[in-house]
């Protein structure tokens, strides 16, 4: 019996979201950032009830109309070579396409795990704040900790933070509480 194998495909230098397309699903998220292939293992239970809880919060708080709020996987194509997953992202409605987002995002979240602490606070908040994504908020669920960066002339600046029980209240993308030991505490 002769068994397939799926192969990578590599035609090009760098790769493009349509090489991306090809890839199997084989349980590992795949991102383009400028053309480099990232592939990261499946989270853990940590980084998903974080991402759980937290997605809760956003969407009873979000409002119903003009605002929408997803949960990874899915895509953010904001260029023919970046093509990325933040945990949680909110988009306008008029943005959110049928199979990928191409606009600026209103929110990206990311929630650390220790195989994607640097590409989480270095990369894709570099690639977000490049392509005018409005906040981006870093969730360590290890600390338990939120940090915020909202997009200020074209930069992102740090507008709240908090750890463990400590109450953060943001404005954008709407106005929400934040208690980051509830976000991963039993």
């Amino acid at each position: 019996m002769m068994t397939t194998m799926a192969v990578m495909p590599r035609e090009a230098k760098e790769w493009t979201v349509d090489d991306l397309d090809l890839v199997p699903d084989d349980g590992l998220q795949y991102e383009l950032l400028d053309g480099l292939l990232l592939v990261t293992p499946a989270p853990v239970r940590d980084h998903q009830r974080a991402v759980g809880r937290l997605y809760l919060l956003l969407a009873n708080a979000c409002p119903r109309l003009g605002l929408e709020v997803f949960v990874a996987p899915l895509d953010w194509r904001p260029d023919e070579r970046t093509s990325l997953q933040p945990d949680l992202l909110v988009v306008r409605d008029d943005d959110a396409e049928v199979k990928n987002i191409r606009k600026p995002l209103v929110l990206a979240v990311e929630v650390l795990s220790p195989s994607t602490r640097r590409k989480d606070l270095v990369y894709k908040r570099s690639k977000y704040e490049e392509c005018g994504v409005l906040s981006y908020w870093v969730v360590d669920p290890d600390e338990p900790s939120i940090v915020v960066h909202d997009l200020v002339d074209g930069r992102y600046l740090e507008t709240g933070r908090a750890s463990g029980p400590a109450e953060l209240t943001v404005e954008l993308p709407f106005p929400l509480t934040i208690k980051p030991s509830a976000l991963v505490n039993r």
